[in-house]
């Protein structure tokens, strides 16, 4: 009885502050009202519900309005300078508005503004010490020059959010063992920023993988990749395989589409349906003929991505009007030298002006041009020696240039005196065809006289074949192989 009479009158001593704790009571409007314990845990009162339970949620209810208040606070700081806060309401925000204030200055000092955040306003979620500054340290050491730093932040501003360890090392160790050169590591990366959030296991090792099973040399993935990064993010199956069927299906080799991709994975790049599909439509309609296409594309795939019908008309206009070359052997002359769709007129007319200058009349020009389309890209300068050194020292009439104006094309000091000076040597008279359309152990063949061949005009494509070169009847088959090679690596050289 003394002991429950003991515990009675110290309960009647005490508050209800003296049980609240003391970070509730801060925000509690009520107390500085005395209640007794019996009064607060009435259970008719209807003036304090809220705090009927204190120690269970009195916490959630007033970290709650602390979050809604510093939310309205960090959101007009926001709005104040210009940036739009509706992205951010069901983004984890900082407690206070000075934490914001960082992050908005540190995006600021690497070169981003006002409307760049905006673009992106989630980045405002990344903490400046635990994403910004690791993930840009990192790039900063992978080869990005920091003044370049603010560039890639706005290109792909999602790399903030990603983990140095977990994501960002992984994709680098996989350019690596592409065998993209370190130094190139930020060059790549600047130039296809979004390669950072790609998953290992997917788009990227399936292109890699189809492009080695189709002929690509692995050794040149590397070098591939560092010129058209973005074929890392091409999905096999809706934008490779589909460019790949439809090229070999105009009669292009697989070796040769290999060796053409290495050099310029960019094709891979043109819309099959919006531009390459109706380019060579194009070239159909100005008279190419279809099994001329493979050799057209293998000789200048950029062909394959420019605004064709617009350069073939111009082109074909200036070539019928300065040249008198009709339609059809303009056909002929885009089959041989498909570049001259690119090449500017003024380069075309300086040699051109320079046979005509020649006594060459303009039909045997126009006849030149078309059998020999890589006239009209020559030096004017290289073609002069020529010239001179066909007319002193050999002494032929022009009849054999207009015949042959591939004379032009050969080199005068590697080639055409050499050869000029050993048939005059063993006192042999022949064609120019002869003389230079044959490599140096041919020539000493021919001049050694061990068989007779007819003359015959260069490698040519067949639809759905290989390529069939000529004489291949008096050819072993390594010959045969080597040249092919030969060929594979001139059609698609620099």
């Amino acid at each position: 009885m003394v002991t429950r009479r003991k515990l009675l009158n110290l309960l009647s001593t005490l508050k209800v502050s003296d049980l609240i704790p003391h970070h509730a009571n801060a925000f509690n409007p009520f107390s500085k009202t005395p209640k007794t314990l019996r009064v607060y845990y009435g259970t008719q009162s209807s003036k304090l519900p809220e705090y009927e339970m204190p120690s269970v949620t009195w916490g959630v209810i007033q970290g709650r309005k602390e979050k809604l208040v510093s939310r309205v606070i960090i959101f007009d700081y926001l709005k104040g300078l210009g940036i739009i806060p509706d992205e951010l309401h069901d983004l984890e925000l900082p407690s206070t508005v000075d934490v914001m204030r960082e992050r908005v200055e540190f995006l600021q000092k690497t070169g981003l503004t006002v409307d760049d955040i905006n673009n992106y306003p989630l980045i405002l979620g990344c903490s400046v010490r635990k994403n910004m500054i690791p993930v840009l340290g990192y790039l900063e050491k992978i080869g990005i020059a920091r003044p370049k730093l603010g560039e890639f932040i706005k290109n792909y501003p999602q790399v903030l959010h990603a983990s140095v360890i977990v994501e960002l090392v992984p994709v680098v160790k996989f350019l690596r063992g592409l065998d993209v050169e370190k130094d190139d590591i930020g060059y790549v990366l600047q130039k296809y920023p979004e390669l950072l959030g790609f998953k290992l296991e997917g788009t990227m090792s399936t292109s890699v993988a189809y492009l080695v099973s189709i002929g690509v040399n692995p050794r040149d993935i590397g070098p591939m990749v560092t010129q058209y990064p973005y074929l890392l993010g091409m999905r096999v199956g809706t934008v490779i395989k589909p460019m790949i069927d439809y090229l070999v299906g105009l009669g292009l080799p697989k070796k040769v589409l290999a060796r053409m991709l290495e050099k310029r994975a960019y094709i891979l790049g043109y819309d099959l349906e919006e531009t390459v599909k109706p380019n060579v439509e194009c070239l159909i309609s100005f008279g190419v003929q279809r099994e001329c296409l493979a050799s057209v594309i293998a000789q200048y795939p950029q062909i394959l991505g420019l605004p064709l019908k617009a350069k073939l008309s111009t082109q074909q206009y200036f070539f019928s009007l300065k040249l008198k070359v009709d339609p059809e052997g303009f056909a002929r002359v885009v089959e041989n030298m498909p570049q001259v769709v690119s090449l500017n007129q003024h380069v075309i007319m300086k040699p051109v002006e320079f046979l005509l200058g020649r006594t060459i009349t303009v039909e045997d020009v126009a006849r030149m041009v078309i059998k020999c389309p890589q006239l009209v890209a020559l030096r004017v300068e290289l073609m002069k020696n020529s010239f001179y050194f066909f007319k002193s020292e050999m002494g032929r009439p022009l009849k054999e240039l207009v015949e042959f104006p591939e004379y032009f094309t050969y080199s005068l000091e590697s080639r055409i005196k050499p050869r000029y000076q050993r048939l005059q040597s063993k006192g042999i008279r022949c064609s120019l065809n002869w003389m230079l359309n044959c490599s140096d152990q041919r020539f000493e063949e021919r001049l050694q006289g061990h068989y007779i061949e007819t003359e015959s005009v260069g490698p040519r494509f067949c639809m759905g074949g290989k390529l069939e070169l000529p004489g291949n009847d008096i050819m072993s088959d390594e010959e045969a192989e080597s040249d092919d090679e030969v060929l594979y690596r001139r059609t698609v050289s620099l």
